[in-house]
Order: C-alpha cells, then sequence, then structure tokens
C-alpha cells in the first residue's frame, strides 16, 4: 500500500524549529478539498474570447454586438463558477439553506442571451436569435444543472434560530478563509498544514452548532471572538514571519494554534455529551409517560 512520505526534510516531518509540545504530535487532518470549478466551467470563458476575436473585423455595429455577447457570455461563465461553489457548500453541510441567489439558473440566462445576441450577429431576426438563445441556455441546464431549490435538514427547527446560526456561521466562514489566505505570504508549508488542520477542527464546530442550533449561545464567543482573534493574529505573523523570518514568532503562533485547537475541540465534544444527554433525558420522559398510559417498554440491557 502506498504511504505518504516523512521525514525530517519533509513538509510535514518534524524538526528542531517545529515547535511542537512534547507527547503532542499533530493529529492528521484530512483538510483535501476539491475544487468544485472543474474544466468544464473555466471552459465557458472560451465562447467569449472567440466571439469578441470574430467581432474585431465585422465594423461598428457588429463590434458592439460582439461586445455585448462576448460581456454576457463572461458573465455566465463568472455566474456559474460562483454557483458551483455554493452548491458545493450547500451539499457539504447537513443543515444548509437554499442559496439566495440562484446562480446556475442565472448563468444559463445569461448563456442563452449571449447565444442569441451573437446568432442575431451572424443572421439578423428573431426568430433564429430565439432558437439559438433557447439552445444555450438548455444546454447549459442539461449540463451543469438546477440551483439546491431548497432547504436542507431544516425540519423542526426554528426559521429565525437557524438564520442567526447561519450568519455567525458565514461569519466564521470568512474568518477562516481570511487565515488561509493570510498564512500564505509566510511560505512555511508546515505551518499552513497546521492552520489547515485547526480550520478543519474549526468548522467541525460550526457544523455541530448548525445541526443543532440551540448549541449557539455556548459556541458564539468561539465562533465570534476567538476567530476574529485567531484572524488578526494570523495576519500579524504572516508579515512579520514574510519580513524576517522570526523563529520566536513562529513559535508563539504555533502555541497559539494548539491553545485554540484544543479549546475547540473540547467545546465541540462537550456540545455532543450535552445533545446525548437531551436524548437520554426526553426518551427516560417518553417511557415514564408510555408506563403511565399501561404500555411496558423491555429496556435494553
Amino acid at each position: 500500500m502506498a504511504q505518504r512520505f516523512g521525514g525530517k526534510f519533509s513538509p510535514s516531518g518534524s524538526s528542531p524549529s517545529a515547535n511542537v509540545p512534547t507527547g503532542a504530535a499533530p493529529r492528521p487532518a484530512n483538510t483535501a478539498r476539491v475544487s468544485p470549478v472543474g474544466l468544464r466551467a473555466n471552459l465557458m470563458f472560451v465562447p467569449a474570447a472567440v466571439l469578441l476575436l470574430f467581432s474585431l473585423g465585422a465594423g461598428a455595429t457588429g463590434l458592439v454586438i460582439g461586445l455585448i455577447g462576448a460581456g454576457l457570455w463572461a458573465a455566465a461563465a463568472v455566474m456559474l463558477r460562483e454557483g458551483l461553489k455554493a452548491e458545493a457548500a450547500y451539499d457539504e453541510r447537513k443543515v444548509a439553506r437554499k442559496p439566495a441567489l440562484p446562480r446556475k439558473i442565472l448563468a444559463a440566462l445569461f448563456c442563452g442571451a449571449g447565444g442569441a445576441v451573437g446568432a442575431w450577429a451572424s443572421e439578423p431576426g428573431v426568430v433564429t436569435a430565439a432558437l439559438y438563445g433557447l439552445a444555450c441556455a438548455g444546454l447549459h441546464l442539461a449540463a451543469f444543472g438546477l440551483d439546491p431549490l431548497r432547504d436542507k435538514g431544516t425540519e423542526g427547527i426554528d426559521e429565525f434560530q437557524s438564520s442567526r446560526v447561519a450568519r455567525v456561521v458565514d461569519e466564521a466562514e470568512t474568518h477562516l478563509d481570511a487565515m488561509k489566505d493570510a498564512i500564505l505570504r509566510a511560505r512555511d508549508r508546515q505551518v499552513q498544514l497546521r492552520v489547515e488542520q485547526f480550520r478543519s477542527v474549526a468548522r467541525t464546530l460550526c457544523r455541530t452548532v448548525e445541526e443543532d442550533p440551540r448549541d449557539l449561545t455556548a459556541a458564539r464567543k468561539y465562533l465570534t471572538v476567538y476567530l476574529l482573534g485567531a484572524r488578526d493574529a494570523t495576519i500579524k505573523f504572516a508579515d512579520i514571519y514574510a519580513r524576517n523570518g522570526d523563529a520566536q514568532a513562529r513559535a508563539d503562533y504555533l502555541a497559539l494554534l494548539d491553545d485554540l485547537e484544543q479549546n475547540f475541540a473540547a467545546r465541540t465534544e462537550k456540545l455532543l455529551r450535552d445533545d446525548r444527554s437531551d436524548l437520554t433525558i426526553e426518551i427516560d420522559v417518553l417511557r415514564d409517560r408510555l408506563a403511565r398510559e399501561g404500555v411496558q417498554l423491555d429496556r435494553p440491557s
């Protein structure tokens, strides 16, 4: 079986400057993610470029029409990329709201409008342009599908409370993304892996709160204040380390990540234990009510 290369000089290997606490070896975290924007989505920019290129020698009117069509197709490609990202985020979560803006459907409409304009440029006519526009929009929907059109996992959850959770989780995701972008400036692969590991632990807490919005009160400080502080510390560390490679700053930052990760993991575990305790209480109450009604249930050994 293939094994990951490891050693002193590997990105995740141990080194004297790693400053990892004794007896607390970094736990492997599954942070690998496939980008939802694939080759097919990126190829949607090609028709816009081709239409623009062929419009350069078509005179003033042809150039304007070509620019409009190319702009519509480019907008469709951009909207498609954002729609695929939103759909991937929706699929990743067990509890999720449908996207407020149906980006993939809008991308299909832009694609159809661009096809109609392009057809009009080569063969003026309302019927011809409409047919080409419908064909482009239909093929786009067939290739990339629709946006999620309904909420997922929200049955029995208070809408106001779930909206509060969504706002807090979105803010937390923004802070985590800012940490990922900032740490790239440090150009230290091992530190980047530690940040990814912490982001994975923090996202686990986000998913736990999403599944049970009642946990928001207990986790709100972690998802707002602590993550905001972690983001600011990451930005400052990246600036300092990129400028002079300060080893002490690196050690302090890794120690901060260790503390944050342990606290976030402990909070997540506590929320899960509380949820199990609540379930046990509900089951016991239900058994007592059934017993008073004369229904006897065999208790599991």
